[in-house]
């Protein structure tokens, strides 16, 4: 059975990679751990924790979203509302708000959510950041919670993985037959 490690990359789009290397490893302390790159492509990567990063690729003539209030329901295709970073205390909640403020940069009030307490801001890319705290004695990962007045049906079916659900794949690839193939990170081999 396979075992998730946390979140390996998330990929956004920057066009303007010094600005974003600026707020993100500058202001915001997340390493820059990796990048690559050739003429009108780049694909940088800042770690977020010892087994998470965020990514940016740069592509010649890619605009920044639209600025989108996190949470705030849209209509017609969407696939992303915001990202939300955990940090260990509210102490850290209150770090960061202040670095933001400090340099002109809009965050929100500390807000309480009952099991994290958040704030929100801006990236310079309009991609919606949320930086959260968890809530002492409330931990929804060791004991799952669900308020939802009207769950759906999958959801009525409890927190574990539900068996059955998917065929299972009745022919695994042999290990004599796995290939794995070259990608762009082959020049960090060197």
């Amino acid at each position: 059975m396979f075992r998730y490690t946390g979140i390996n990359h998330l990929a956004m789009v920057t066009r303007d990679m010094d600005t974003t290397i600026r707020f993100w490893r500058d202001l915001l302390k997340m390493r820059l751990v990796a990048g690559l790159g050739r003429t009108g492509y780049r694909h940088y990567f800042f770690e977020i924790s010892e087994k998470d990063m965020i990514a940016f690729f740069e592509w010649d003539g890619v605009e920044n979203i639209p600025e989108k209030d996190h949470g705030v329901p849209v209509k017609g295709p969407f696939a992303f509302d915001h990202i939300s970073f955990g940090v260990e205390s509210d102490d850290n909640l209150w770090e960061i708000k202040d670095r933001l403020e400090a340099t002109g940069i809009w965050v929100s009030e500390v807000m309480d959510h009952g099991f994290i307490h958040s704030v929100y801001t801006f990236d310079p890319n309009n991609i919606p950041i949320e930086f959260s705290a968890p809530v002492s004695g409330v931990d929804v990962r060791r004991n799952p919670k669900m308020k939802d007045r009207n769950p759906s049906l999958a959801t009525l079916e409890g927190p574990e993985p539900q068996y059955g659900k998917w065929p299972e794949n009745p022919n695994p690839t042999e290990i004599d037959q796995r290939r794995i193939y070259p990608g762009e990170g082959k020049v960090f081999e060197d």
